[in-house]
């Protein structure tokens, strides 16, 4: 492969004995309808040093303030780069996060590169995003970015990493390396440790094994029909909008850079913790659908005609999923699916229906108990579509074979399980 698309980066923490809480702030993207959490999350940073001073709620997104709390931030960022972020290594950062179950998630945080990631539907590059990006949403992402000093991620990359070769070596030998953090996280969100992997000899392992993951020969013996194309190493597991912000501000300043300036400008990268898709500790559920305004008789029939309608296809195996509303629940099998994964199908078929039915919405749910709860409440009618679970393996599937996962796919984790911005790097 060309290109190196996750290596070492130069990475700031505060000074050792920095409380995790509150330094360390949930991701930006979380209760964005609940400003109670981040008026309490506020207080508790209030008059300390804390990476919620230096991003923007997207709850507070368009608001009157936003431009003031900009302005904040970024002399925030200057008063942190000066006197706060005193400590800096070279290299990646081994992390575990304790998560609400016990359950432990291993990363490592290094810098993606943004010249092998590409979030254009169909992009073949080395890291691609897992769903569809919106690039309406990216503008006012942009606004945070754009001229900011410093930056820190709440992305999370998966690896597709089944022999455990790239982040579980550097956790069998953890003791042997220097503590940078160890606390807990504000409002309940867990505990995190971290430590520096600075030492060439695993940094050169981590190499080979991102090498190995992007062998052109193994990549086409994992997926055939994809033999030819650049591997695929990463996909976005979260924080999609926020990398391809990141990508967005990138291609803003190339034209403007030479090509010697290229090669090195801070902010052709952007931190991000890679997991394993494949550790016990990563949870990849299905978000099922509730339709309103149909009942699941109606729904059924329009379903069967719309798979009959589609052009036969012999080898592909039958996609299943469930259909409840008020009156029970039902077994759709589609024998023509148009894509890899059930809810590709799913979505491709909502995609034709909704517009003819302007009468009937569609939400996005989370959990199946909670859809089943919707489909039967009493009053207008509502359906739902309940998808099966989402196996790992289904993740780069879906991925390498369809392009991108359509919106609304899989969650990973609860609200409080997402990253917290910790590590920061100078990008300005």
């Amino acid at each position: 492969m060309a290109l190196s698309c996750f290596v070492p980066a130069d990475i700031l923490l505060p000074a050792a004995g920095t409380p995790l809480d509150p330094w360390a702030c949930i991701a930006v993207d979380q209760f964005t309808s609940q400003p109670d959490y981040w008026q309490r999350a506020e207080a508790l940073a209030q008059g300390k040093p804390s990476t919620l001073h230096i991003v923007l709620p997207e709850a507070y997104l368009g608001t009157p303030g936003e431009e003031e709390r900009l302005r904040t931030i970024r002399s925030t960022m200057e008063r942190y780069r000066a006197g706060v972020l005193t400590r800096k290594i070279h290299g990646y950062v081994y992390v575990e996060r304790t998560q609400l179950d016990g359950s432990i998630r291993q990363g490592l945080v290094g810098a993606v590169d943004l010249e092998a990631y590409e979030y254009t539907p169909g992009s073949r590059s080395a890291i691609r995003p897992s769903e569809s990006t919106v690039v309406e949403r990216i503008p006012p992402r942009l606004k945070v970015r754009r001229g900011a000093l410093l930056e820190t991620p709440h992305v999370m990359m998966l690896a597709d990493d089944a022999a455990r070769t790239l982040i579980e070596p550097v956790g069998a030998c953890k003791e042997e390396l220097p503590l940078l953090y160890d606390g807990e996280l504000m409002l309940g969100g867990g505990h995190l440790r971290g430590w520096a992997v600075e030492e060439p000899q695993r940094i050169a392992a981590i190499d080979a094994a991102l090498a190995a993951l992007a062998d052109p020969d193994a990549f086409a013996r994992r997926w055939p029909a994809a033999a030819g194309q650049t591997p695929m190493v990463l996909a976005v597991g979260d924080g999609n909008h926020s990398l391809a912000t990141a990508k967005a501000y990138w291609e803003e300043l190339k034209p403007g850079l030479t090509e010697e300036q290229r090669a090195v400008h801070p902010a052709r990268w952007c931190l991000a913790e890679v997991c394993n898709v494949h550790s016990p500790a990563i949870e990849i559920e299905p978000i099922h659908r509730v339709v309103f305004g149909v009942t699941a008789q109606e729904l059924y029939r329009d379903l069967d005609r719309w798979d009959r309608g589609n052009p036969p296809r012999p080898r592909a195996p039958v996609q299943r999923f469930r259909l409840a509303d008020r009156q029970g629940e039902r077994e759709v099998q589609w024998q023509n699916p148009v894509a890899p994964l059930t809810v590709g199908s799913v979505e491709a078929f909502l995609a034709s229906w909704l517009p003819a039915h302007p009468g009937a919405h569609v939400d996005y749910i989370h959990g199946a108990s909670a859809a089943l709860a919707l489909a039967a409440r009493p009053g207008a009618p509502a359906v739902a579509i309940l998808l099966p679970d989402l196996a790992k393996s289904d993740l780069f599937r879906g991925v390498v074979l369809g392009g991108v996962l359509p919106r609304k796919t899989f969650s990973m984790g609860h609200a409080e399980e997402k990253r917290y911005y910790n590590e920061c790097r100078v990008i300005g």
